[in-house]
């Protein structure tokens, strides 16, 4: 059954300009007809066999293409952003499209050394009370061949920023950040894979806010081991909170007792980057200790250390930067509900182009439901 829609397409796609308004009211009425059948395919959402072909003569018109439908979608969601309040949530996170059956897909690249696909890397905008406003930033991005770990570490440490894949963390930062009111403080939310020096410093260097899970055990300036360090701090309160359902591990959600830690540092640039006399030698960044006391039977109980560059002063403040770090799953949620409930790795485009703007589509169904 469709859902009752409370919004119109209409008004969040208004300042879509594709240069033609025939193909512009073609987008609308066709993002109103997947989103009574998110599920189906455009063949059994279609009323008829002639509505169909002209999603698909729609999907191949060169003037309609992705950046266009994010741009507009964006404008929205940054509306949306000033009217709820003056913090939100720029979650970060990146997942893979496994195409490996369609290899005459034109412009098909890999995702990994022997199998076919699209990653897509996008940045979700959401309250801190866990409510979604729309997407800031969604790249997709494919390897040209499959990727292999037998380069040479020479090749890996001399590598520019720009030429990793790990460089779209530091960019969707800056694009995600862009046009957004004064009246909005933005937090960009990663999980380890964000863990990046350059990220920080590009943080630093423009005045921008993270809070990213902790990855690497980084050297203070006082040479101690950030993490090491933490661990040995006493416990300086604990809290009681509803711990999110982990997929990934097949743990439903709990109720849970965290132990808090936090403390400041200086942690020092890594050697790869001494080089580089851009970045600083130094940052100072706040590290908060979130462990789950008496885990559960058959459960290892989290145990989170989160990073950020907004002072924690008590023990209130830790609480509240944890609170927003559990809304990071809400970007994997949505991941979850693009395979499985909108078969997005079934799409049988003929080209890579054609199947990311679908995909950018579907994003936003749901978002917009």
């Amino acid at each position: 059954m469709a859902r009752e829609q409370t919004f119109s397409m209409e008004e969040e796609f208004a300042g879509l300009d594709c240069n033609s308004s025939r193909l512009e009211k073609r987008f609308i009425r066709t993002m109103e007809t997947l989103f009574k059948r998110p599920d189906k395919s455009i063949w059994f959402c279609s009323e008829n066999r002639a509505e169909a072909k002209a999603i698909y003569r729609m999907l191949g018109n060169e003037n309609l293409t992705q950046e266009e439908v994010l741009r507009t979608h964006r404008e929205a969601t940054i509306k949306r952003m000033a009217q709820q309040g003056e913090v939100v949530l720029a979650v970060q996170d990146t997942t893979s499209l496994n195409y490996n059956t369609h290899e005459k897909t034109e412009g098909i690249g890999y995702i990994s050394e022997k199998t076919l696909g699209v990653k897509i890397h996008s940045c979700l905008a959401v309250t801190t009370k866990g409510l979604v406003l729309g997407l800031l930033d969604q790249v997709p991005y494919k390897r040209l061949q499959g990727k292999s770990d037998n380069r040479s570490h020479y090749s890996k440490v001399t590598r520019t920023l720009e030429e990793k894949e790990s460089f779209r963390w530091v960019k969707t930062l800056e694009t995600s950040t862009l046009s957004i009111p004064e009246t909005v403080k933005v937090i960009t939310v990663c999980d380890r894979e964000g863990d990046m020096y350059e990220l920080l410093d590009t943080a630093e260097l423009k005045g921008h806010l993270f809070l990213i899970r902790i990855a690497h055990n980084r050297m203070t300036k006082d040479n101690q081991l950030i993490l090491d360090a933490i661990r040995k701090n006493d416990c300086m309160g604990k809290v009681e909170i509803t711990i999110p359902r982990d997929s990934r591990n097949n743990l439903k959600e709990r109720d849970g007792v965290l132990q808090i830690r936090y403390d400041r540092y200086e942690i020092k640039r890594p050697r790869r980057l001494n080089n580089n006399e851009a970045i600083k030698d130094c940052l100072d960044v706040w590290v908060i200790h979130a462990k789950e006391e008496n885990p559960s039977s058959g459960t290892e109980g989290i145990e989170w250390f989160l990073m950020t560059n907004e002072p924690v002063d008590s023990i209130e403040a830790a609480y509240e930067r944890v609170c927003y770090y559990m809304q990071r799953w809400k970007i994997e949620r949505f991941h979850y509900v693009l395979k499985s409930g909108c078969a997005v790795e079934k799409l049988q485009e003929r080209s890579m182009d054609k199947t990311t703007l679908l995909v950018s589509m579907y994003w936003l169904l749901q978002l917009l439901l």
